[in-house]
């Protein structure tokens, strides 16, 4: 079942002169239980079309649907930052919390979920500390807990890991795939790194330089459930690459625009 169906999606801004097209004709169907990456140059448009599926902003033109499933109290979806978005005067738990505490999930239900999700991200000793106290890898746990303790029907992640070192993102990759396998949800996620995309994803897609329009897109025909290990395979090598061989020209175009 389609989840997510984007036609013409178009977005653009004012500018001091004319108006500044950041999405031209984008169009994107995402299934039910599907993990999506999108992947294009600096300036593309993922994120913005990311904001546009989350609400947070309406598209100029184009047509955005989303199936709503039957489930009352449900978030239609839940959004994960490159920044840390987490409340720099709330513990962690209350952090992962506070979608069910705006939703007024009773008492002992909120403490339950909010409890689980800090042990699946591995911060039950961190679960009464602030964010100030925290690593930057620790904290975005936080939000991604936040997020999936919220139950949303699609969760919309714009480059979550891309402001880590490169250790502790390898470690949270691993933690989203596991979590990923574990729920099955609905999973848009915008980032800069084709490995990235092929390890999580069960479909990549790429966007033109600015303004960010359709390119192509890879079926990752790697099996489930991946680890670390996936990277080693020869074909993870070989798509990683074919995505790459697609995606340098809009690359070395983005630079141009912007030199």
């Amino acid at each position: 079942m389609t989840k997510i169906s984007a036609e013409g999606i178009c977005k653009s801004f004012a500018g001091p002169r004319q108006r500044v097209e950041a999405v031209r004709s984008f169009s994107l169907d995402v299934r039910e239980g599907e993990f999506v990456c999108l992947v294009g140059p600096s300036g593309c448009g993922k994120s913005t079309f990311l904001r546009i599926v989350a609400g947070l902003m309406e598209a100029t033109s184009g047509r955005l649907e989303i199936h709503r499933d039957a489930e009352d109290g449900r978030p239609l979806n839940s959004m994960v930052f490159q920044e840390y978005a987490v409340f720099p005067w709330k513990t962690v738990s209350e952090n992962v919390a506070f979608g069910l505490a705006m939703r007024n999930v009773p008492r002992k239900e909120r403490d339950a979920r909010t409890a689980e999700w800090i042990d699946r991200v591995g911060l039950r000793r961190f679960a009464h500390h602030y964010p100030h106290q925290l690593s930057g890898g620790m904290r975005q746990r936080v939000g991604i807990a936040r997020a999936l303790a919220n139950d949303p029907e699609i969760l919309l992640m714009d480059e979550p890991l891309g402001a880590l070192d490169a250790q502790t993102r390898t470690v949270l990759q691993e933690e989203l795939l596991r979590i990923w396998q574990s729920r099955r949800k609905t999973v848009m996620y915008v980032t800069h790194s084709i490995e990235e995309a092929v390890l999580l994803g069960d479909r990549v897609v790429l966007m033109t330089a600015h303004p960010g329009t359709n390119k192509a897109e890879f079926t990752v025909p790697l099996e489930r459930p991946r680890t670390l290990q996936t990277t080693t395979d020869p074909q993870f090598s070989r798509l990683s690459y074919q995505i790459w061989e697609e995606l340098r020209d809009e690359v070395q175009r983005s630079m141009e625009e912007n030199a």
